[in-house]
């Protein structure tokens, strides 16, 4: 699997290893999105379980299964510099998001918690807290959103969750969301009408797009839905303006329009499956569209597990 950030005119994808190698870091000049070129590759020794990747500023942070956060430098775009790892010693984090000068990675299994950093000075991260949901199960914490005093967090068993940020010294969960067969995987927050709309999805079968009304979080409503084949699920989401942009594995590319949230529209669609994908070892049922990023170029930057990196023109 592969994730990815494009800034600086770089797309920055970063890529799970296994027993036989790979994984790591690969840096693209995307200066000429149809000619892409790769400038660098990056790997640290036993350290190839690489699945989330941010940046603010001259840093970039990348979501390790064995180090944490690691933190690089790209003052220099195309030659990143390793700066060091966070908090210190072996943690899983699994995915990295960034909102104004915080920054949160997300760690599953035993830990089930979320770091919370202080990256006002972006190079030098700070930890302020870890906000733990226990959780008894196999999983844990997956993805999180930051919008506003809050943060959305997804939770592999116990759903969807809102937490008060705004003082990193009182923490504070404000309400969930959970359903039967919760997978919670990603989301994305928005403000509709006056009222604070959050896009969920969930992963595994039968799971899909769950648009809530969370203006009071310990209330939270569902208010729509938007569902395709029963057998794949989404991966990864973006949020806009008013189209919702999701990378729907082996679904491709899905944009809605969410103007009405309760009533989500497809609007574009791109199939990234190929009939004869390159042989790959893992779950077919992981494969194919997992990573998108819109950074407003008026192109849309997609990782597929088959394909690579994926530069789209939106018309």
């Amino acid at each position: 699997m592969a994730f990815h950030y494009v800034t600086k005119g770089h797309a920055y994808v970063v890529a799970i290893g296994d027993n036989t190698g790979g994984g790591g870091l690969a840096v693209y000049d995307v200066k000429a999105p149809a000619h892409p070129v790769l400038k660098k590759r990056i790997q640290l020794e036993g350290d190839a379980y690489w699945n989330g990747v941010w940046a603010k500023d001259d840093a970039l942070y990348i979501a390790s299964g064995n180090s944490g956060v690691i933190v690089y430098d790209i003052t220099n775009p195309a030659d990143p510099r390793y700066v060091r790892a966070l908090p210190g010693g072996a943690l899983n984090v699994h995915t990295v998001h960034v909102r104004g000068d915080r920054l949160y990675g997300m760690a599953p299994s035993s830990s089930s918690q979320t770091l919370m950093f202080n990256v006002s000075s972006a190079l030098s991260p700070q930890l302020l807290d870890r906000i733990s949901i226990p959780d008894e199960s196999f999983g844990g914490v997956h993805d999180a959103f930051a919008y506003g005093d809050n943060l959305y967090v997804n939770h592999t068993s116990e759903g969807y969750i809102a937490f008060d940020v705004s003082d990193p010294m009182r923490v504070r969960e404000l309400g969930r969301y959970a359903y039967g067969d919760s997978f919670s995987h990603a989301n994305a927050v928005g403000t509709f009408a006056g009222r604070t709309i959050a896009f969920e999805g969930g992963e595994q079968l039968r799971a899909h797009l769950r648009v809530l009304d969370v203006t009071d979080p310990a209330n939270m409503r569902l208010i729509g839905r938007y569902a395709l084949r029963s057998e794949y699920s989404i991966h990864n989401m973006v949020l806009v303006g008013t189209k919702l942009y999701i990378a729907y594995y082996q679904e491709g590319v899905r944009v809605l329009d969410v103007s009405v949230p309760p009533r989500p529209r497809e609007v574009a669609y791109f199939n990234t499956y190929q009939n004869t994908p390159p042989p790959r070892t893992g779950s077919e049922f992981f494969s194919n569209a997992i990573g998108i990023r819109v950074p407003g170029d008026g192109f849309i930057y997609v990782v597929d597990t088959n394909r690579g990196l994926l530069i789209l023109q939106e018309e």
